[in-house]
C-alpha cells in the first residue's frame, strides 16, 4: 500500500511540475455574445474605424493602447482598421477593479484559520495564565476586469455585435492578458453561438 502511494504521490509531483514549466498560462473568460447583422455578416477585409464615448477622450492613452489590442484581435478575425472608408464603427471599453479578498472572508476557522479573537484563562500546577488572542491572516488582491466591445452598422446606426468578456485574476493588468481576453471576446465572429461561454486561452508565463 505505501508503495502505491508513493507512486500516485510521484505521477501527481510530476504532472504539477510539468505543469508549472510547460511556460503556459491559462487565462480564464466568461463570455457572452450578441449578433442582429442586418445584411450577410463581414467577410475578410471588412473596413472599420474606432468610436469614443466623452469618458474616453479624457483618458486617450490609455484608450489608445486598448484600441490598438483591439486592432490587432480584430485583424484576426479579418477586420480592416480603415477611418477614411468605414462600414462599421467599433467601440471598445476596459473596466478594471481592483479587490481586496480576505480567505474564507472572515476570521478564525471561518476566516484565517488561526482562531478567532478572545479571551483567554488557563490554570495549572504553576499557576495561571491570562491573555489576549488575535487571529492572524493577510487579504489576497486580485483583479477584476470587464471587456465589451461593440460593432455598430454605420449605414443604419444600430449595433450589430455585441460582446462582453470578464476575468478574474491575481496578476496585474498586462498586454499579454487583455489580448487574450480580446481573442476570447471574438471568439466565432462574427456569428458565436448564444448564450455565456467560458472560454480559455493560453499564453507564455
Amino acid at each position: 500500500m505505501k508503495r502505491v502511494f508513493a507512486a500516485l504521490f510521484s505521477i501527481a509531483f510530476m504532472a504539477f511540475f510539468m505543469a508549472g514549466c510547460s511556460g503556459l498560462r491559462l487565462i480564464e473568460n466568461d463570455v457572452t455574445a450578441f449578433h442582429t447583422w442586418s445584411a450577410a455578416p463581414p467577410g475578410p477585409g471588412t473596413p472599420y474605424r474606432f468610436e469614443r464615448l466623452p469618458s474616453q477622450q479624457a483618458v486617450g492613452v490609455r484608450q489608445d493602447y486598448v484600441e490598438e489590442l483591439a486592432r490587432a484581435a480584430l485583424a484576426r478575425v479579418g477586420m480592416q482598421l480603415d477611418p477614411a472608408a468605414p462600414r462599421y464603427s467599433v467601440q471598445v471599453r476596459l473596466s478594471t477593479q481592483v479587490i481586496e479578498h480576505f480567505p474564507y472572508n472572515g476570521f478564525g476557522y471561518d476566516g484565517f484559520g488561526f482562531g478567532a479573537p478572545g479571551v483567554f484563562l488557563g490554570a495549572g500546577n504553576r499557576g495561571g495564565a491570562f491573555g489576549l488572542s488575535v487571529p492572524m491572516g493577510f487579504s489576497e488582491t486580485y483583479y477584476r476586469r470587464e471587456l465589451t466591445l461593440l460593432v455598430r452598422d454605420l449605414t443604419s446606426n444600430q449595433v450589430v455585435f455585441e460582446t462582453r468578456a470578464t476575468n478574474d485574476d491575481v496578476q496585474n493588468e498586462t498586454a499579454a492578458v487583455l489580448s487574450a481576453m480580446m481573442d476570447a471576446a471574438l471568439r466565432g465572429f462574427p456569428q458565436p453561438p448564444s448564450g455565456p461561454r467560458r472560454i480559455n486561452v493560453e499564453i507564455p508565463r
